[in-house]
């Protein structure tokens, strides 16, 4: 009878991993009902590309003040 039960519980194991690969949505559907994904952040929003310009600017200053001087 030993047998028998090892037998059941390994087809239950099967049959659980055949479901859950087939139909993951069913598995997670109770945890993510109703909840949508934030929209992304921009990447950018422009005063990152002003810094780096204003740097650009001022080292070019500091090169011309040298070459000047």
């Amino acid at each position: 009878m030993e047998v028998f039960t090892r037998a059941s519980a390994g087809l239950m194991v099967v049959v659980a991993f055949i479901l859950t690969a087939a139909f993951p949505h069913h598995v997670m559907a109770d945890s993510t009902a109703g909840v949508l994904a934030p929209a992304p952040s921009p990447t950018s929003d422009g005063t990152a590309i002003d810094q780096g310009i204003a740097y650009v600017l001022m080292l070019v200053a500091l090169v011309v003040t040298y070459i000047i001087h």
